[in-house]
Protein backbone atom coordinates (compact mmCIF):
# COMPACT_ATOMS: atom_id res chain seq x y z
CA UNK A 1 0.00 0.00 0.00
CA UNK A 2 1.22 3.48 -0.79
CA UNK A 3 0.46 6.59 1.21
CA UNK A 4 0.20 9.98 -0.40
CA UNK A 5 -0.75 13.52 0.30
CA UNK A 6 -3.03 15.48 -2.02
CA UNK A 7 -3.03 19.24 -2.01
CA UNK A 8 -6.46 20.11 -3.44
CA UNK A 9 -5.36 23.64 -4.29
CA UNK A 10 -2.79 22.16 -6.72
CA UNK A 11 -3.68 18.53 -7.53
CA UNK A 12 -6.67 19.05 -9.79
CA UNK A 13 -7.69 18.08 -13.29
CA UNK A 14 -9.45 20.80 -15.30
CA UNK A 15 -10.12 22.82 -12.16
CA UNK A 16 -11.56 20.01 -10.04
CA UNK A 17 -10.27 17.05 -8.06
CA UNK A 18 -10.42 13.75 -9.93
CA UNK A 19 -12.53 11.43 -7.79
CA UNK A 20 -14.42 12.14 -4.61
CA UNK A 21 -12.07 13.42 -1.93
CA UNK A 22 -14.32 12.46 0.95
CA UNK A 23 -16.56 14.06 3.47
CA UNK A 24 -16.38 15.15 7.05
CA UNK A 25 -13.74 17.82 6.74
CA UNK A 26 -10.02 17.84 6.18
CA UNK A 27 -7.69 16.14 6.60
CA UNK A 28 -9.34 12.91 5.61
CA UNK A 29 -8.22 9.38 4.85
CA UNK A 30 -9.17 7.75 1.57
CA UNK A 31 -7.93 4.44 0.26
CA UNK A 32 -7.76 3.33 -3.35
CA UNK A 33 -7.32 -0.14 -4.79
CA UNK A 34 -8.64 -2.25 -7.68
CA UNK A 35 -11.92 -2.91 -5.85
CA UNK A 36 -12.64 0.74 -4.98
CA UNK A 37 -11.59 2.18 -8.34
CA UNK A 38 -10.69 5.83 -8.81
CA UNK A 39 -13.23 7.07 -6.27
CA UNK A 40 -11.65 5.08 -3.45
CA UNK A 41 -13.26 4.51 -0.10
CA UNK A 42 -13.57 6.97 2.76
CA UNK A 43 -12.07 5.64 6.01
CA UNK A 44 -15.19 6.73 7.89
CA UNK A 45 -17.18 4.20 5.84
CA UNK A 46 -15.02 1.31 7.05
CA UNK A 47 -17.31 -1.02 9.01
CA UNK A 48 -14.96 -1.14 12.01
CA UNK A 49 -14.78 2.67 12.24
CA UNK A 50 -18.48 2.79 13.07
CA UNK A 51 -17.84 0.63 16.15
CA UNK A 52 -15.23 3.04 17.51
CA UNK A 53 -16.04 6.24 19.37
CA UNK A 54 -14.51 9.57 18.53
CA UNK A 55 -13.52 11.77 15.67
CA UNK A 56 -11.79 10.16 12.71
CA UNK A 57 -8.45 11.74 13.65
CA UNK A 58 -8.73 10.17 17.11
CA UNK A 59 -9.88 6.77 15.84
CA UNK A 60 -7.21 6.49 13.14
CA UNK A 61 -4.59 8.26 15.22
CA UNK A 62 -4.26 5.02 17.17
CA UNK A 63 -1.74 2.75 15.46
CA UNK A 64 -3.77 -0.44 15.95
CA UNK A 65 -6.85 1.05 14.22
CA UNK A 66 -4.90 2.41 11.26
CA UNK A 67 -2.99 -0.86 10.97
CA UNK A 68 -6.19 -2.91 10.97
CA UNK A 69 -7.76 -0.59 8.37
CA UNK A 70 -4.75 -0.80 6.04
CA UNK A 71 -4.35 -4.57 6.30
CA UNK A 72 -8.08 -5.21 5.84
CA UNK A 73 -8.52 -2.85 2.89
CA UNK A 74 -5.26 -3.97 1.33
CA UNK A 75 -6.20 -7.61 1.92
CA UNK A 76 -2.72 -8.26 3.23
CA UNK A 77 -0.93 -9.26 6.40
CA UNK A 78 1.85 -8.09 8.67
CA UNK A 79 2.71 -11.71 9.41
CA UNK A 80 6.41 -12.54 9.06
CA UNK A 81 6.99 -16.16 8.09
CA UNK A 82 10.61 -16.08 9.27
CA UNK A 83 9.82 -15.63 12.96
CA UNK A 84 6.01 -15.62 13.25
CA UNK A 85 5.90 -11.97 14.33
CA UNK A 86 2.53 -10.34 13.67
CA UNK A 87 0.88 -13.67 12.84
CA UNK A 88 -2.42 -14.91 14.18
CA UNK A 89 -3.13 -18.55 15.03
CA UNK A 90 -4.76 -19.22 11.67
CA UNK A 91 -1.76 -17.76 9.83
CA UNK A 92 0.70 -19.77 11.92
CA UNK A 93 -1.24 -22.95 11.14
CA UNK A 94 -1.13 -22.11 7.42
CA UNK A 95 2.63 -21.44 7.61
CA UNK A 96 3.24 -24.78 9.33
CA UNK A 97 1.19 -26.59 6.69
CA UNK A 98 3.08 -24.98 3.80
CA UNK A 99 6.54 -25.26 5.35
CA UNK A 100 5.93 -29.01 5.40
CA UNK A 101 5.33 -29.13 1.63
CA UNK A 102 7.90 -29.00 -1.16
CA UNK A 103 8.76 -25.40 -2.03
CA UNK A 104 8.05 -26.25 -5.67
CA UNK A 105 4.32 -26.53 -4.77
CA UNK A 106 4.13 -22.93 -3.55
CA UNK A 107 4.09 -21.08 -6.92
CA UNK A 108 1.10 -23.06 -8.21
CA UNK A 109 -0.87 -22.39 -5.02
CA UNK A 110 0.09 -18.72 -5.12
CA UNK A 111 -1.12 -18.44 -8.73
CA UNK A 112 -4.38 -20.18 -7.81
CA UNK A 113 -5.07 -17.85 -4.90
CA UNK A 114 -4.11 -14.73 -6.85
CA UNK A 115 -6.59 -15.81 -9.53
CA UNK A 116 -9.32 -15.75 -6.89
CA UNK A 117 -8.49 -12.21 -5.70
CA UNK A 118 -10.82 -10.53 -8.20
CA UNK A 119 -13.78 -12.66 -7.16
CA UNK A 120 -16.69 -11.41 -5.11
CA UNK A 121 -16.50 -12.65 -1.52
CA UNK A 122 -17.24 -11.65 2.04
CA UNK A 123 -14.72 -9.20 3.54
CA UNK A 124 -13.39 -11.73 6.06
CA UNK A 125 -12.76 -14.28 3.29
CA UNK A 126 -11.08 -11.63 1.17
CA UNK A 127 -8.83 -10.74 4.10
CA UNK A 128 -7.93 -14.40 4.68
CA UNK A 129 -7.18 -14.77 0.97
CA UNK A 130 -4.84 -11.76 1.16
CA UNK A 131 -3.14 -13.16 4.25
CA UNK A 132 -2.49 -16.49 2.54
CA UNK A 133 -1.13 -14.76 -0.56
CA UNK A 134 1.22 -12.65 1.58
CA UNK A 135 2.47 -15.77 3.37
CA UNK A 136 2.99 -17.75 0.16
CA UNK A 137 4.91 -14.85 -1.38
CA UNK A 138 7.33 -15.11 1.54
CA UNK A 139 7.60 -18.89 1.12
CA UNK A 140 7.95 -18.89 -2.67
CA UNK A 141 11.36 -19.63 -4.10
CA UNK A 142 12.81 -16.20 -4.92
CA UNK A 143 13.40 -17.08 -8.58
CA UNK A 144 9.67 -17.82 -8.96
CA UNK A 145 8.47 -14.30 -8.08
Amino acid sequence: MTFGDVNLSEDQVNGKFAGSPGAGGWPTIRAYNKQTGYDGVFAGDWKEANKLDGAMCDVFGKDENMQKYVTELGATSLCKVSDGAGCGDKELEFITKWKGKPSSDVPAQLTRLQGMSGSSMKPELKQWLGQRIAILKQLAPKDEL
